[in-house]
């Protein structure tokens, strides 16, 4: 299956990025919205492609296109208003829990997509290999900065349980929809267009003068910095890993393909502990027994689910 070798080479590759993403984030550019702005313009590079690859798709798939692009800033928005409202150690777990099930669901009644016994099961091994890696203390997370740096509340509200479901199942239409226009088109040519809805959404962001002066602001620091190259590798480095992520779904099972994101965790856990172990300075981990154990157990159920898929 060539959809399951890319897609696990693209989690490997956005793994690296999210290790990446936490230095960013600590030492260069300590803005949630100039970050999520430059992710959003950094999308236009698609249409570097556009020359060879860009097809009108029609007026009905231009505009499904742009509403898909413009749902993953949504989920995105949504994530970190439950974040800051609520315990990071039950928003994560919830959304990644709830995005898997809400794409397998979403998976069978749209796009008519059916599972063997086989497949049943390896789906059932990724989500909860997923949700024990999801449910560690929030201190020890590897995005315990990431949480820190969009100013995660611990208060807990009914609306948190709301927001984080709305993330979850905003990212799942995301990827479902993402599939049915892959179906309908090329997949370079959607792809660009939905990059295009992504571009689009984060200029709302332009809107609100408070937030244009902290773009601007931050912008200014990043740039006279000199750090912009490591930021742009990063996005460059992301990019490669969302455009493989995209291709498998295209090619594969999009149920299959998010629920191996919990490969992605696991390959973040692993280096994470090599990492603390050899670099404490840069990141440190809870290496302990009783956190080790809960790591082995996630990674055995993963793979598990993995030999499942491939064999």
């Amino acid at each position: 299956m060539p959809w399951l070798t890319i897609a696990i080479l693209a989690y490997v590759v956005l793994a690296l990025v999210n290790l990446a993403d936490k230095f960013l984030l600590d030492k260069v550019l300590p803005s949630s919205k100039t970050y999520t702005f430059l992710i959003g313009l950094l999308s236009l590079l698609a249409f570097l492609l556009a020359p060879w690859f860009l097809e009108w798709p029609g007026i009905g798939y231009f505009f499904l296109n742009l509403i898909t692009g413009a749902l993953f800033p949504m989920a995105l928005l949504l994530l970190y208003q439950s974040l800051k409202k609520g315990d990071a150690s039950v928003v994560i777990p919830l959304i990644g829990g709830s995005t898997q099930i809400f794409t397998i669901i979403l998976a069978i009644l749209f796009l008519g997509e059916s599972f063997s016994p086989r497949q049943w099961l390896a789906l059932l091994f990724l989500v909860i290999g997923l949700l024990i890696i999801s449910w560690f203390p929030s201190g020890h997370h590897w995005w315990t900065k990431v949480f820190a740096w969009f100013e995660v509340r611990g208060e807990k509200h009914w609306r948190v349980t709301l927001g984080a479901l709305a993330s979850a199942l905003a990212f799942a239409v995301f990827m479902i929809l993402s599939k049915f226009a892959y179906e309908q088109q090329t997949f370079l040519s959607g792809f660009i267009w939905i990059r295009a809805g992504s571009f689009l959404a984060v200029l709302g962001l332009l809107l609100n003068r408070a937030s244009r002066k902290e773009i601007s602001k931050h912008l200014k620091k990043l740039f006279r910095g000199k750090k912009e190259f490591l930021f742009l590798g990063n996005q460059a480095l992301s990019a490669v890993g969302a455009f493989l992520q995209q291709y498998a779904v295209f090619l594969g099972s999009v149920a299959i393909v998010n629920a191996l994101q919990g490969f992605q965790y696991a390959l973040l856990l692993a280096l994470g502990g090599i990492i603390t172990v050899f670099y404490p300075k840069i990141m440190k981990e809870n290496i302990s027994k009783k956190m080790m154990v809960q790591k082995l157990v996630a990674v055995l159920l993963i793979s598990i689910g993995l030999y499942f898929i491939a064999t």
